[in-house]
């Protein structure tokens, strides 16, 4: 049996980090960034492009359905869905942002987590540990968390960092080693299986 685990995470929380911590520790492959990539392969579109509209959102999702043409951003959104399920199909991994928690929701073995932070841990991070420069770092950090909720919002009809739509809810203030130990013990237990 596998798992997959997802992760979404506030900016700045460390999420990242400890996704990718897990996919170390267990020994399980580490799926972010490469899922524009694949998505732009079976889109035809640049991983640019692809990169762009994932931060626009356009009119609702079941609006456009009945649209003879599907928005650009909904094409993408859809094409990634199907890389999401086609990863998720290799066995266990971790995946970070994209949705996945919500276009794996029908997957009996899919763990997902929500990585938060109090805000100025946060802000501390983003100008210590990923060496951001910008003037007032506590805007920007809430202008990239806005961004994520409109995107997780629109196309997923679900509300972004609401608890039920997560199995663990782990606030990385704990320590992103606490986070990488609490995660790693909910795959282990729900099947992930490592190399």
């Amino acid at each position: 049996m596998s798992c997959v685990v997802t992760f979404t995470r506030e900016y700045g929380s460390g999420g990242r980090i400890v996704a990718k911590m897990l996919s170390e520790q267990l020994g399980i492959p580490f799926y972010d960034r490469e899922i524009i990539k694949y998505t732009a392969e079976k889109s035809g579109f640049t991983e640019e492009f692809v990169r762009e509209a994932e931060e626009k959102k356009t009119a609702s999702l079941l609006y456009s359905l009945y649209m003879t043409s599907l928005p650009v951003s909904d094409q993408i959104f859809l094409a990634q869905s199907q890389v999401i399920q086609e990863i998720a199909r290799q066995g266990s991994c971790v995946i970070v942002g994209n949705c996945a928690d919500y276009i794996l929701r029908d997957e009996r073995n899919c763990l997902n987590v929500f990585i938060y932070a109090p805000l100025n841990e946060r802000i501390a991070r983003v100008r210590d540990e990923y060496k951001d420069i910008s003037e007032d770092i506590r805007t920007y950090v809430l202008k990239q968390d806005k961004k994520r909720i409109t995107y997780y919002n629109y196309f997923t009809q679900n509300k972004w960092g609401h608890s039920h739509n997560y199995h663990l809810s782990i606030n990385s203030a704990l320590g992103l080693e606490t986070c990488v130990d609490i995660t790693a013990k909910a795959a282990i237990a729900m099947g992930v299986k490592g190399e």
